[in-house]
């Protein structure tokens, strides 16, 4: 069997069917607090569920880095051989 062949053929079998796509657009609309929060949630279009989705993670990274960074000034204000300076550390770290 040709090697182009071949991964046409597993392409194939990965790829997602309609009704993959429909459940995968559900779970996101029940996830996504901008739409779950919607009266009519089950009426938002799949592509502004994936919209919404996309801004969500994007908020969530910068609240995180946020955090991230607010633990940061913490620990310089903190005896560095303390047992919240570890705890501190372990979460930056995670």
């Amino acid at each position: 069997m040709s090697s182009s062949r071949r991964s046409r053929q597993a392409s194939s079998s990965s790829r997602i069917n309609d009704d993959q796509i429909t459940e995968l657009i559900s779970k996101l609309r029940q996830s996504i607090p901008e739409i779950r929060q919607n009266r009519r949630s089950n009426t938002v279009s799949a592509s502004k569920v994936l919209q919404e989705t996309c801004n969500y993670i994007r908020n969530l990274n910068k609240e995180a880095d946020d955090l991230s960074d607010r633990l940061s000034q913490l620990l310089e204000t903190i005896d560095p051989n303390s047992p919240q300076a570890a705890v501190i550390r372990s979460l930056i770290n995670e």
